[in-house]
């Protein structure tokens, strides 16, 4: 576990990349590009409605 906190994001990049990898050969450069733009787009929405509220306010003027 210590060599897991000394080494944390060299290990999590190797991740990221090995899987970048894998998804680029498997479905093709383009479409890993659009599904990280998807992604990308998506945690924008998620955290702009986290920070306003605008998703808690309309859940609770419906109930």
């Amino acid at each position: 576990m210590e060599l897991f906190e000394k080494y944390k994001y060299p290990i999590l990049g190797g991740v990221v990349g090995l899987l970048m990898a894998v998804f680029i050969i498997s479905v093709g450069f383009f479409k890993t590009l659009l599904l990280l733009i998807c992604i990308g787009l998506g945690a924008f929405v998620g955290f702009y409605l986290k920070t306003t509220g605008l998703l808690d306010k309309f859940i609770n003027k419906n109930r």
